[in-house]
Formats: C-alpha cells, structure tokens, sequence
C-alpha cells in the first residue's frame, strides 16, 4: 500500500515544474501548452516564427499562464541541444518535454523527393531525440524524474488512405517516434523518466488545411465520434501523461481520434 497517497489534485497538478512544447506557437502544441499552463506548469515555446511566438506567449499570459519562448529551426545542427541548455541554465531543471513540432509532404511514394524525405525526418524524428537526449541528460537523469511526451499520429500506426494524396515520409517518421518511444521508455524507465507519445486523429490546422478543404466530409464519415479533433481534445490526455498522474505509465501509445483507428 501507497504510506503516502496523493489527492487527484496533487496527481495533476504541475506547479514549480518547467515544460517545453515544441510547435508550441499555434495548433496542437499551443493547445497542450494551455492545458499544462493552466495546472500550473511553466511554459516554454518554441517554433521558427518569433512573430507567432509573441502572439502565443500573449495568449498565454492572458489565461494567466507563465510562459517564454525561443525562435528556432530544430533542424539546425546543435539547435535541440542549445534549446535544452537555454531553459535549464534559467530555470536549473526541465521536468517536461513535449516534442510536438512536425511537418509533413504530401506526394506518391515513386515520386517523394529526398530532400523532402530529410526535411521531414528532420523535424518529426531527428529532432525529437535530440532533444529528449539532451533534456535527459542535463535535467532529467539527474534529477531521477521526468516526463517526455511524444506527439505521433494515427498516421504512424497504419497505412495511409489510397484515395488522399500520399504522405510516406510523414507515415514512416511518425511510426518510428511511435517505436522511439517504446525504446526510450525502456532504457529510462530506471532514472523516473516516462516516456509516451499521443496518437492524434485529423485536427484542423495549418499543417492539415489542404488536405480538409477536400477530405473533410468523408473523414469524418470515417470516424466513430462523428467529427474532427476540437480545440480541448488533447488537454486532458497531454495533462495526464505529463503528470504524475502517469507516474506507472510508460512506452505507451495513446490514439486521440474520435475512433478512427479502429475501423
């Protein structure tokens, strides 16, 4: 038996702890940075546009989040782990990591480009180690605690629709954060590190604009619940998993996606 049980409260509850949400200035990310903000947590963002980073921080600060943000290309040799050394020599810890920033390309398999293979790559899967790595090694080994949480997609979990243009490199790189977590999770497990990826479903955003104004109706057709992913539907799965409300679980995927996957 637990001689010292916490309250649901205290499970969820993320004052005192620094979290960084990469692609945290819009979409996802700024929906998970709302969530962990609001609990308590202070917020880090980063992403290419300081302009939008500046808007995102507003936001923050205006539903009385803490929150700073630092401009940056993950993809950029050394920028991951620069990234990690910039929040730990301010706040002397990072508790939470959350690789959210990706991209995708959308062309047939025959006809995908390399440097869009890379590019891709880069910023869905490179990147998310390195950072997870270096925030690992600076904070998190060392303070025998944290938590990584991984922002994969149903689309790393099975094959792509035929009659939607083709994504490989997007399918191929979230599958592989999907099994980076899993490794991850089982080498970290030892220093109080937990490691897990959120699976999302369609949600609208700049990234899936292109493929919703001509996709939209049948997606949703396709989905159990009936509809795409809200602006609250990854808050309550990102706050679990990034608290210790998560504490004895790890090297778990979980599918945000209205059922999707299912059928």
């Amino acid at each position: 038996m637990n001689s010292n049980p916490q309250s649901l409260r205290q499970l969820f509850d993320l004052s005192g702890r620094i979290a960084l949400v990469t692609g945290g200035s819009r979409g996802l990310g700024l929906q998970i940075a709302e969530a962990l903000g609001e609990f308590g947590a202070t917020i880090v963002i980063t992403a290419r546009k300081a302009d939008e980073l500046d808007a995102a921080v507003a936001h923050l600060a205006r539903a009385r989040a803490s929150a700073w943000a630092i401009p940056v290309d993950l993809r950029a040799d050394g920028a991951p782990e620069a990234v990690i050394e910039a929040i730990v020599k301010r706040h002397g810890r990072l508790d939470i990591l959350v690789n959210n920033a990706g991209t995708s390309w959308g062309a047939p398999a025959e006809d995908h480009p390399r440097e869009a293979w890379d590019k891709v790559f880069g910023l869905n899967l490179t990147a998310p180690f390195l950072l997870a790595q270096a925030a690992a090694k600076r904070a998190m080994i060392p303070a025998r605690k944290g938590r990584v949480l991984n922002i994969a997609s149903i689309e790393g979990l099975m094959g792509h629709p035929p009659h939607m243009p083709g994504t490989v490199a997007y399918n191929a790189s979230k599958g592989g954060l999907v099994n980076l977590t899993r490794a991850l999770a089982a080498e970290w497990g030892r220093y109080g590190i937990t490691v897990n990826a959120l699976a999302p479903g369609y949600f609208p955003s700049k990234m899936t604009k292109g493929v919703l104004d001509i996709h939209e109706q049948d997606l949703v057709a396709r989905t159990p619940r009936g509809r795409l992913g809200g602006p609250n539907d990854l808050k309550g799965a990102a706050l679990m998993m990034t608290s210790d409300a998560s504490a004895h679980i790890t090297g778990q995927i979980l599918a945000v996606d209205g059922g999707a996957s299912v059928i």
